[in-house]
């Protein structure tokens, strides 16, 4: 079992690595330059759990990453503490101070979300982002964002992790594997071992939308089945199966197992034709649009 800490580090780790992904995502517009500014707060020196402050121009944003709604001090009282020791810091320029908290997990539904700290004569005011809420395409687009996708607002969490993992799949293979790994653990606020094990693994990522990779390596297995039969035609076949192979593993994973005169039609496919389905079969929604797709060629 992940500890909880675990997953608020993680994003915490993930903003640090791309700050003007989180900025223009939380802010709404894009940045094109922001600094990771220190966690620790002067006066009384206190370092929050979850937190990572982001100066861009004008605005110092603070983060505050949340796998439970509760704690001790309490969430708002919190909120208010940061903002004005960060106010007393940074008020030389003067600077806005925009504050966030993101919900990793849906709290009891009896639970009271407050976006404000109340008391006597002060009131301080804060955004909260429930992530289950959030609409996932935007999170879909960078990298360090896409761990988060996971957790997004959906219809079928499954398909949903599915698109997470085309899109890691896309990444270069330094990129991807970093990513892979924080995927892996937020992920697990919301899916089963068994699940995530089934949809985010390596191999997987291998057969994703990287297909000009894919195709250059069955090339390359081509190449040395046809040396070692000595006919150029084993390196055409070689390359031609290995696309085939992925590209219905791809098809099973994405609208169910195939019937036979389907997996015929596939099977009966040129590589470049299996290279365009390869892209094409991402947005299939059923056997249907399979169907219509082989149709059309």
């Amino acid at each position: 079992m992940i500890k909880t800490m675990a997953y608020d580090d993680a994003c915490k780790e993930l903003a640090r690595q791309d700050p003007i992904a989180f900025a223009s995502w939380l802010l709404g517009r894009t940045l094109r330059q922001t600094t990771v500014l220190p966690t620790e707060l002067g006066l009384d020196p206190i370092r929050a759990d979850s937190v990572i402050f982001l100066d861009t121009p004008g605005t110092v944003v603070h983060i505050e990453f949340q796998t439970e709604y509760t704690s001790d001090p309490p969430l708002p009282l919190r909120m208010a503490d940061y903002y004005i020791r960060l106010m007393r810091l940074y008020r030389q320029p003067l600077r806005e101070v925009e504050q966030f908290i993101v919900l990793l997990k849906r709290p009891p539904v009896n639970t009271t979300i407050e976006q404000e700290y109340r008391t006597g004569r002060m009131v301080h005011r804060y955004r909260v982002v429930r992530l289950w809420e959030e609409d996932p395409g935007p999170l879909l687009q960078r990298p360090a964002l896409l761990p988060l996708a996971a957790l997004a607002r959906t219809d079928s969490a499954e398909a949903l992790l599915e698109r997470v993992a085309e899109r890691i799949g896309s990444e270069e293979p330094g990129l991807r594997a970093n990513t892979l790994g924080y995927a892996k653990i937020l992920a697990g606020l919301r899916f089963s071992e068994a699940i995530i094990d089934a949809l985010l693994r390596e191999e997987l990522m291998r057969e994703s939308v990287i297909y000009q990779r894919i195709l250059r390596e069955g090339e390359q297995r081509g190449r040395e089945e046809g040396r070692e039969e000595g006919r150029e035609e084993g390196r055409e076949e070689g390359r031609a199966q290995e696309a085939r192979n992925i590209v219905l593993r791809q098809l099973v994973r994405r609208i169910g197992p195939l019937e036979t005169p389907l997996r015929e039609q596939v099977e009966g496919l040129s590589v470049d034709q299996l290279e365009q389905l390869g892209e094409a079969l991402l947005d299939f929604s059923g056997p249907e649009s399979l169907r219509q797709w082989l149709s059309e060629q």
